[in-house]
């Protein structure tokens, strides 16, 4: 028997207990597109960032995948929603490639935990 899936409160709930957290990709269609591939929800915000990630937000998605353009131009926002709600705002290169925020963001996460930047080349 095929188990069955019902969305509670964020997550959904398979007809066997296990449960799957939500999961969204945001930017140009090209980029967050195969995201859809892996159970992650494609969305490409047509004017308002903020409204999208509160929605978001409030609609209880764990983890938020933001095409790292995006991530770099609102990053007080993303700050703000990273400090307001349970969800993680993780910058991902787009299909034009990299500018270097995700790796930025993960060293100074680390400064932050651990009191300096051990990536730091000497």
């Amino acid at each position: 028997m095929e188990p069955t899936v019902q969305c509670l409160g964020g997550y959904y709930e398979m007809s066997d207990g296990s449960r799957k957290l939500l999961m969204a990709a945001v930017g140009d269609f090209e980029s967050v597109l195969p995201f859809q591939a892996v159970g992650v929800t494609p969305f490409s915000p047509d004017n308002e960032l903020r409204d999208l990630l509160l929605r978001l937000a409030k609609e209880q998605y764990a983890v938020v995948f933001l095409v790292d353009d995006l991530y770099r131009d609102n990053l007080e926002l993303v700050e703000e929603v990273n400090e307001r709600y349970s969800m993680s705002i993780i910058p991902i290169p787009g299909i034009k490639g990299s500018t270097g925020i995700g790796i930025q963001s993960i060293r100074d996460s680390v400064e932050r935990a651990v009191g300096m930047d051990i990536f730091a080349v000497k």
